[in-house]
């Protein structure tokens, strides 16, 4: 199996994005599953040209795009994508849609493919906080998940796809009184256990992942 796992670069002010550091100190291989790593921009269309670049270079079976979620507390494995774009702040190349589709030809919303409760569990046998997320916001994150469901349903590809949300790092909250945040090598650990899981559980368990918000 090989697996592609995306990280994006630092934006809103920030000198660091968690998701591509924990990315790039994972290890290349994990129970025989080939992990190839991406660093994609924040910035709309731009990082799914990017991903969809990745994905017709290396081939992969499964792909795992990864971002931060500043005040998450938790590893937060993202059930659905929805076709819109409405930026909360502009992206790194000052581009800020608002109530704007991802795709005009693309489905309301896309599920993600990966046993995501299994995911969850496997992160939890490690120790780590984790859940199952259903909302990936409005943002780059959100419009990456979407557009990775999007082109795999398009193309008609045989590889499965989804999106996994990470805290902030102890470097990023200095000066964030009160605010979650993980070690980078407590993410690393967690995205490592994401990438065992797909080994693990071929069809998702039945676990109640549900919530009230």
């Amino acid at each position: 199996m090989k697996v592609l796992i995306t990280g994006f670069d630092p934006f809103g002010g920030e000198s660091i994005n968690p998701a591509w550091e924990a990315v790039k100190a994972m290890e290349n291989s994990l129970d025989g599953i080939e992990v190839i790593k991406l660093q994609i921009p924040t910035v709309f269309k731009k990082s799914a040209e990017k991903l969809f670049a990745g994905i017709e270079e290396h081939r992969p079976d499964v792909v795992i795009c990864i971002g931060q979620a500043g005040g998450r507390y938790d590893i937060s494995v993202e059930r659905v994508a929805i076709n819109m774009d409405d930026g909360r702040i502009p992206d790194n190349e000052g581009y800020q849609p608002i109530d704007t589709p991802v795709y005009e030809d693309g489905e309301n919303a896309y599920f993600a493919t990966l046993p995501i409760k299994g995911i969850v569990e496997e992160i939890k046998l490690a120790k780590i906080p984790a859940s199952v997320s259903n909302t990936a916001g409005t943002y780059v994150c959100n419009h990456i998940m979407y557009s990775l469901l999007y082109y795999i349903s398009k193309n008609n590809l045989n590889i499965k796809g989804g999106f996994i949300h990470v805290p902030y790092i102890t470097e990023q909250v200095v000066d964030k009184k009160n605010m979650p945040y993980m070690e980078v090598s407590t993410i690393t650990k967690a995205l490592e256990c994401a990438v065992k899981a797909l080994n693990k559980y071929k069809v998702d368990v039945k676990v109640s992942g549900g919530k009230e918000f």
